[in-house]
Parts: structure tokens; sequence; C-alpha cells
């Protein structure tokens, strides 16, 4: 009977010495994060179309679903796909024509969550001009032929009987040089975003109209990854899409309303009262301008599609939007 107590005993030893080595070891592993690369524009960095990005990072819903991201600069729109396409990084944030073109030319990327879905571009014009029709003549800063941002504005001036011979356009990509071009330089007018376009107005800057009146339905930009590695790195992907989709939902709630205009403020440099404006804007009543959980508008991809044919980037017949799309991970994540 002793004998069997003494060997209980240094069995209990052992298995308590085996817990205090591998228990440890095991909340390590359990702790380690999943790495992944997401390429963000460094010109567009703390623009309102990354809040959803930088909500999920300052309010923990990365490191819930326990991943670390490596937030990988890229000098440009054009090189977002590219960066995916050669392995330079896992997702990336992209402006939807770029990665519709993207594929059409053999890039096997894929739209995996939804972005910004509808932003409200303004065309602001130095003081003095008021109308479409004040810029016969004069410099007006567009981003590339292809952006959504230059296709809603042509289609703006279309719809006030404004030619593109009647203007001289001026290739300005991101939103700084075309603020820059139009408030020391000689742009008569350009189309931008929030907060520029308040800060400016507030300045005395006229807004001749905005994207709205032209564009009802959108998706302006989408996070994207190759479709081989999404499928393979099912699991990280999911999560990925979630932590996204989580903070959507935490920035539609109007119980975090201080909060999502704290982060408007943080992220765009904005005075506290424009973040606010920005805000009440957006959602007071819901505009549509951001997903509601990170989902993807097919309907706002189709729009994309439509935009670019008019203005002659794609060839008839065209695409169905859901070529460029996998849902897969949105729905596992109960968001689409």
């Amino acid at each position: 009977m002793i004998g069997q107590l003494e060997t209980m005993k240094f069995l209990s030893q052992i298995f308590l010495a085996f817990l205090t080595f591998c228990f440890p070891l095991a909340m390590a592993v359990a702790q380690d994060k999943t790495k992944l690369r997401m390429g963000v524009i460094e010109n567009s960095a703390r623009s309102i179309s990354h809040l959803g990005l930088n909500i999920a990072l300052k309010r923990g819903f990365m490191d819930r679903e326990n991943i670390a991201l490596e937030i990988v600069p890229l000098p440009g729109v054009q090189f977002q796909i590219e960066a995916l396409d050669k392995g330079r990084v896992d997702i990336s944030h992209t402006a939807t024509p770029y990665l519709i073109q993207a594929v059409i030319a053999g890039s096997d990327t894929v739209a995996i969550t939804g972005g910004l879905a509808n932003p409200v571009f303004s065309v602001i014009a130095k003081p003095g001009i008021k109308t479409y029709g004040d810029l016969r003549g004069k410099v007006v800063g567009l981003s590339l032929p292809v952006d959504t941002i230059t296709l809603g504005t042509l289609r703006l001036f279309a719809k006030a009987g404004i030619a593109p011979d009647a203007y001289e356009a001026r290739v300005l990509v991101g939103t700084p040089p075309r603020v820059t071009c139009l408030v020391e330089v000689d742009c008569a007018a350009v189309p931008i975003g929030q907060p520029d376009d308040l800060v400016l107005m507030r300045k005395g800057y006229e807004k001749i109209g905005d994207s709205l009146e032209v564009i009802p339905s959108l998706q302006f930009n989408v996070l994207a990854a190759r479709r081989a590695w999404a499928h393979a790195n099912e699991d990280v992907t999911t999560r990925y899409v979630r932590a996204i989709g989580d903070a959507y939902r935490f920035m539609n709630d109007p119980a975090n309303r201080a909060d999502v205009v704290a982060l408007i403020a943080e992220a765009t440099r904005a005075p506290i009262d424009i973040a606010a404006e920005i805000y009440a804007y957006y959602f007071e009543p819901y505009r549509g301008i951001m997903p509601r959980r990170g989902e993807i508008n097919m309907e706002g991809m189709s729009s994309v599609v439509s935009l670019m044919h008019e203005g002659g980037e794609i060839a008839a017949p065209l695409p169905d939007a859901s070529r460029f799309v996998d849902l897969t991970f949105l729905e596992k994540a109960g968001l689409q």
C-alpha cells in the first residue's frame, strides 16, 4: 500500500512537472498570431477609405482573430494588384477598377471583402467659380482615366453639358496632389473626398456638385487577395474578413458614435467638428457610403464595370461582376 502511494505521488509529481513545462508552451503557441502582409497606398493611408482598417486594428478585432497585420506601404494605385501577383503582400486594399483591369489581363486576384462602398467625391473649385460652365478653358485635376473618381466626374460634367475638350484635364493621382494643385497651383477645380472638401469649403472654396448625383450605387474599393492563396489559407482569410466586418459593424452602431468620430479625427487629422460632420453625413441617415458589415455590393460592382465601359476602359460584351469577386470568405464569416 505504501509502495502504491509512493508510486502515485511520484506519478503526480511527473504530471505536474509535465503541465508546468507544456502548459506555458501551449499558451505560447496559442498566442502566436498569424502574420499577414497588407498593401496600403502611402498617399491614402490617412484617408477615410481606411477607417474600417483603423478600427479593426485599434479596437482589437485583428487581435481577437489572432492576426498580426503588417502594413506594407505601396507607392501608388498601379502597384496594388501587382504587389499581390508578385507575392509581396497577402492582401491589398485596392480601388475596384484596378482589380477589374488586372483580372481581365489575367490576374488571379479577387475581391474578398468590401471597403468604402459609395464615397462622396465633391467637385471643389477656386473661390468665385460657381458652376461647371465656369470651368471652360481652365485646368481641372482628375485621377487616372480608369479611376471611378475620374469617371464619376466626367459623368457630372456630361450631365452639365461640358464636353471633355472644353477644359484641360490634368492627371493627379491621390488627394494630396489634387488639393495642392487647387490651392497652390493652377487647377480651377478638382474632385476630392472628406475631410478635404469640408475643410476647403470653410475657407471659401466652392462646391459645384458631387458624385452621388450621378452614381447612386458603387463598390468604390475592396480588399483583395489572390484566389489560390486565399483558398489555400481559408481559415486566416475568413478570420481577416470577419475582423474587417466587425469593424464596420462597430462603425455603424449609433452607440459608438463618439468613438468613431474620434477615430475619424485621428485617422484623417481633421478637426473634431469636421469629423462629426462626416459621421452625420454618412450615417444620419445611412447613405450606403460605408458597408454595414464589410459586405460586397454586387450591384455596385456592376456599376464599376458599366462606368469603365462608359469611359472606354472595357469593351463589350461586358463581363459579369461575379468574375471579380469570391464571396466564400464573407459567407463563411456570416457577412454576405
